[in-house]
């Protein structure tokens, strides 16, 4: 896969945009039909898995609604405009929301997609999501639940590992914490475990885990290479860790 371009400037606020429109508006359509909003990634941007015979998807500016044969199209304004051309309204409630989801704010101002920051978010999600399918179908993996695009939190992710080593696999495209796109392992139970933290496999903050930011992929190699790499490595460290004493 072609690796990544360094992140627009606008990506933050492209991302916090997209964020809300996903959270309070694609997710919610899918949510009232079928009570599941779990996204996917898709061709250019994200969008819902098919459901009663529609996809929902963003792809650079436009959201595209395909139902059956008909495929529909329109730019992306506001959150209002959106949730009209879906035939929904924006749901402030929204059962996708999670406690990092940003606010719905004004539903009628224009949400200032840009066109760069979407199609480079487009690329992220397309190469993470393929990444964490090789991961969650080799030999290594134990019990592995579905992969989604969760829209309270933005981010494809999947667990995996056995009742003592199960953990989060994702891949954020930035947070409060951390502004820049992310890998992320988060270690589920790392009280049973010794966790050296000069280790600079845990390198997290703010949870026990390994994280890899965007800006450190190896331009020579291919991001979907990197990204499992990344996530065998971060796994086998797990692992191999020492449990605490006591810990069975």
């Amino acid at each position: 896969m072609l690796p990544f371009k360094p992140a627009p400037e606008t990506l933050v606020a492209t991302r916090t945009a997209l964020h809300r429109l996903a959270a309070y508006v694609i997710a919610p359509v899918r949510y009232n039909a079928v009570e599941r909003f779990g996204l996917h990634a898709t061709p250019g941007g994200f969008g819902t898995p098919r459901f009663e015979d529609r996809e929902i998807r963003v792809e650079g500016t436009e959201l595209i609604d395909e139902q059956g044969g008909d495929v529909r199209r329109a730019p992306i304004t506001s959150l209002a405009a959106a949730a009209e051309f879906l035939g929904s309204v924006a749901d402030s409630e929204s059962a996708a929301a999670e406690h990092d989801t940003p606010s719905i704010g004004d539903v009628d101002a224009d949400l200032g997609i840009d066109q760069a920051a979407s199609e480079w978010l487009g690329h992220w999600y397309g190469v993470t999501f393929a990444a964490l399918e090789v991961l969650r179908t080799d030999d290594e993996a134990v019990d592995p639940s579905e992969i989604f695009l969760w829209p309270g939190h933005f981010d494809p992710g999947m667990e995996t590992g056995d009742e003592d080593h199960r953990a989060s696999y994702g891949a954020s495209p930035g947070d409060a914490a951390i502004p820049e796109p992310y890998l992320y392992l988060s270690v589920w139970w790392p009280d049973k475990f010794v966790i050296d933290e000069n280790d600079p496999m845990w390198n997290a903050s703010g949870f026990t885990g390994a994280i890899l930011k965007a800006s450190d992929f190896d331009a020579d190699v291919d991001p979907m290479e990197v990204a499992v790499g990344f996530w065998r490595a971060a796994r086998t460290a797990l692992n191999s860790l020492e449990r605490r004493e006591g810990q069975s």
